[in-house]
């Protein structure tokens, strides 16, 4: 019995070193991405990847890790809820939707192209598209307020088509997860669907036309941290619980009462106590998709993962600047908002594990759509530094794009024509050398004939 338990005793203290060793090394890489001012939710998935079955193996089973980062995310649909703004979304709810509604029509193409060369099913290339449409809203305001954007004109835009974004995962959820069935139910789909959606802009229009939603009792909460506290997160779970149960994604009514609180009158004050067990959650969940990662299949197929998350952010940049310019933002707006869009978002990774726990994804497309997603975010700071060089493109009015890289990598292009012109002289030196070195070579030659022949007449 004393054997058993001090065995016991040493498997929970080596849990403890685990979970410890796992903290330090997620602070230590997220504060040393935020000393390079790169977003340090990087540090935290590459903590996951070093730590977990493919990396170092500290972390063997990641059960526990996967259900706190469930937590996470329904906490964080549940925060974007609290902070949405909906007189603001109304402003930019034409162009987020239009610009929003693109992006997920032009992933769905890309995905049924890819559906159709590859031979995956069509519930298959429905969730890529999906994976492919999402942006990550953590990454991009990070992106937007170090370059002092957030709450500019370009902040507005881009954050609005983040949300519209944020809102479109509900219903697709709600399909994903319907999607693994042997009989595909379009009919039950869509009527919760319709119903998700009904809900969602019932709440939006009324809170959009009244008042902010007085809670009993406020007065004497307002100062009871820890009522606060298990209040919200209590009305949180309890309606992502009810949501599940209803057959519709626990996401979606933890993202509904978000809406509700963050327009009540307790909203000043509950924002700052649920912030910071959402950042320790949102870390979880950041943790989570690092463990996630296959390092031996990336090992297998690094070529092609890099080549398809490079393609992919290429792309999306590409197609939001095209719909940002089209929907009326200027040059300048639509290439960095753009830009801090171009990165597969964190809400991928729930609609790639949706389509897998349904049946509805083929294990192998799951790892490359982790792998992808993964290796999108890693590039982020590439895309940060761009949009730090860019920065200058709203101060100095341009109208080209061509005109504007010219000026951003001024310095680059200067060096790389420097380089150009001293490679192009030392190839002209090394031509005029070696045309020397012919001319000296025939001249002895020449002279060596002239004397063989001298040498010769005289024998004669």
């Amino acid at each position: 019995m004393i054997t058993h338990t001090a065995a016991e005793a040493a498997h929970h203290g080596q849990g403890l070193v685990a979970i410890a060793v796992v903290i330090a090394v997620a602070a230590l890489l997220g504060l040393g991405f935020l000393r390079l001012r790169q977003p340090p939710l990087v540090g935290f998935i590459l903590a996951g990847v070093a730590l977990g079955p493919t990396g170092f193996g500290l972390i063997s089973n990641s059960g526990n890790v996967t259900l706190l980062a469930e937590m996470g995310v329904v906490v964080l649909l549940f925060f974007i809820g609290m902070e949405l703004s909906i007189k603001a979304f109304v402003l930019s709810l034409r162009q987020a939707l239009l610009v929003a509604g693109g992006q997920v029509v032009a992933a769905l193409a890309a995905a049924a192209l890819i559906a159709l060369i590859t031979g995956a099913s069509i519930a298959e290339g429905l969730i890529l598209g999906f994976v492919i449409a999402m942006s990550s809203t953590v990454v991009a305001m990070k992106m937007l307020d170090d370059m002092g954007e957030l709450r500019s004109e370009t902040g507005r835009i881009a954050i609005g088509v983040l949300i519209a974004q944020d809102i479109a995962v509900v219903p697709m959820l709600i399909l994903v997860s319907s999607l693994g069935g042997d009989e595909l139910r379009i009919g039950t789909i869509l009527v919760k669907m319709v119903v998700a959606i009904a809900i969602l802009a019932g709440l939006l229009w009324w809170f959009g036309r009244h008042g902010k939603l007085r809670i009993p009792f406020s007065e004497e909460l307002e100062d009871k941290v820890e009522i606060l506290a298990l209040g919200a997160l209590a009305l949180c779970f309890g309606a992502a619980a009810i949501s599940g149960v209803a057959g519709m994604s626990p996401a979606y009514g933890a993202f509904l009462s978000g809406i509700v609180l963050g327009n009540s009158t307790l909203r000043s004050r509950i924002i700052p106590v649920i912030e910071p067990i959402q950042s320790v959650l949102l870390v979880v969940f950041f943790l989570s998709i690092g463990l996630l990662i296959d390092l031996d299949f990336i090992g297998e197929n690094v070529w092609a993962v890099l080549s398809a998350a490079i393609i992919v952010i290429a792309a999306k940049t590409v197609l939001n600047i095209f719909l940002l310019r089209k929907t009326g933002s200027s040059p300048q707006i639509a290439l960095i908002a753009g830009l801090s869009m171009a990165q597969i978002g964190e809400f991928s990774f729930v609609l790639a594990a949706a389509g897998l726990s349904a049946g509805a994804l083929d294990l192998d497309i799951y790892r490359v759509a982790i792998a992808v997603t993964a290796v999108s975010l890693l590039v982020s700071p590439l895309w940060v530094s761009m949009m730090h060089r860019l920065e200058n493109i709203a101060s100095e009015h341009l109208d080209s794009y061509k005109h504007a890289f010219a000026v951003a990598y001024a310095r680059e292009l200067q060096e790389v024509s420097k380089q150009g012109a001293a490679l192009a002289g030392a190839r002209w030196s090394l031509r005029l050398r070696y045309r020397a070195f012919r001319l000296a070579r025939h001249h002895r030659r020449r002279v060596k004939a002239e004397q063989a022949a001298k040498s010769a007449f005289k024998e004669h």
